[in-house]
């Protein structure tokens, strides 16, 4: 049985440089009959914590693989017109789980090999939660040294690659244009050189612009 997404109540004042004012909201709040609001935070490894939660690692980080794989599978775009604060939202029956996050709601954990072919996970759900890699559409931003790869359009389009994954990616970019501090050209991995489309490029700022003014 999948573990309730239901907690202990608690409140909490977010004031931060990414958030243009502070919000006010108690854990499990009921804004109507029967329905009941919580609010979470990921970060940019991809782990999932109640937004109040004073410590944040890896030992106060949800690891519940049914939870997890059923509380991502639900996050898309918050367009319920409450807390905008928290861009997005996972509905988990009767209960709104409103999110923020460091940069993305996805973030791509693991480069698996599958029957398939190669596949990115998140979620720490193991291989429940996975995308088709696509090489060419990667994309490292240098003035962040963030790399980035595409993901559902109910999240925006955009997932980021965890940074001990990035790491290892990064070796096999190259740049035709021999300027390192524009985004790379190409992918030269397993043997293929991938031209690389940068299309995400555009789309990570723009997303950024519009959840700094939020």
């Amino acid at each position: 049985m999948l573990q309730k997404c239901s907690f202990l109540i608690s409140r909490r004042i977010i004031s931060s440089p990414l958030l243009s004012r502070c919000v006010h909201y108690i854990q499990g709040q009921s804004p109507s009959p029967k329905i009941r609001e919580y609010f979470y935070y990921i970060d940019h490894q991809g782990q999932l914590f109640l937004d109040d939660a004073k410590i944040k690692n890896f030992t106060s980080c949800f690891k519940e693989k049914d939870f997890l794989e059923f509380f991502f599978k639900r996050v898309k775009t918050n367009e319920s017109g409450r807390y905008e604060d928290f861009p997005y939202i996972s509905l988990c029956g009767r209960e709104r789980n409103f999110i923020r996050c460091d940069d993305q709601p996805i973030v791509y954990t693991h480069l698996i090999q599958t029957e398939s072919g190669h596949m990115l996970t998140y979620g720490y759900a193991g291989d429940r939660l996975k995308v088709e890699f696509e090489p060419s559409e990667l994309c490292m931003l240098p003035w962040t040294g963030r790399v980035y790869h595409p993901a559902s359009d109910r999240t925006g389009g955009v997932g980021l690659i965890k940074s001990s994954l990035a790491i290892e990616l990064s070796q096999y970019f190259e740049y035709g244009h021999g300027d390192e501090s524009q985004p790379p050209t190409h992918f030269n991995w397993q043997n293929h050189n991938y031209t690389l489309t940068n299309n995400l490029v555009k789309l990570v700022e723009e997303k950024s612009h519009v959840e700094n003014e939020t």
